[in-house]
This record gives C-alpha cells, structure tokens and sequence, in this order.
C-alpha cells in the first residue's frame, strides 16, 4: 500500500498539480494586491472616487455586486495576461529543449572537422 501511495504522489502530474495549488495560493494574493494597490486607485481616479459597493436599492446591496464583478474582470484580465506572458516564456523553453544533443560519435565528427576547417586556415 505504501508503495502504490508513493507511487501516486510522486508522479508528475500530482507533482505538479501541488506546485500549482502553491503557486496558484501566492500568485492570487500577487493579484489580489495589484488589483487592489494599482489598478482600483486609477479606477477611483478615473471616476472621481465613486464606489459602487454602496450604491442600495431596498436592501439589495446591488453596488458590492457591481463592485465584485469590476473587481472580478480586472482580475481575470490580470491572469489572462501574466499566463499568456508564461507560455510565451515557456513556448520558448521548449524551442530550446527540442534541440537534438549530437551522440557521441557526431561529437566527434564535428570536433574532427572543426579541426581540419583550422588546420585549412594555417
């Protein structure tokens, strides 16, 4: 039992699945305080410091909702734009990882004939 536990948390997608609840945890708070600390104070500024969480109509807190979606949009656009910077990052990554290593004996040509290119020059 011990085994197959181990097996299970140890695979790669378990792995990473963690890594991005973590990350995922850090990030938002990341977000949290742009969207609070940057981005809501140019908004206030823009609408000359109205706030709709107190707009009330009977009761019916429909400002704090309005707020929550404004607050939800900046947001999502923040992580729509940090994740589409990351694969942009990561789609070059790959670019450079799928580049084939020369075995040992391609190695050895090419040391061979950057050789004889030099021995040409003198």
């Amino acid at each position: 039992m011990w085994g197959e536990f181990k097996k299970f948390a140890l695979k790669g997608n378990v792995l990473d699945l963690a890594v991005g609840v973590v990350i995922g945890a850090a990030f938002g708070k990341i977000v949290t305080s742009l969207v609070n600390d940057i981005i809501m104070p140019v908004v206030g500024l823009l609408t000359l410091g109205t706030s709709f969480s107190e707009l009330t109509y009977k009761s019916i807190k429909y400002g704090a909702f309005l707020q929550s979606v404004v607050d939800f949009f900046i947001t999502a656009w923040a992580i729509f734009f940090f994740v589409k910077l990351i694969t942009r990052y990561r789609k070059k990554e790959e670019v450079k990882e799928t580049v084939p290593k020369p075995d040992a004996k391609e190695e050895l040509l090419i040391q061979i004939r950057d050789l004889l290119k030099q021995n040409h020059r003198l």
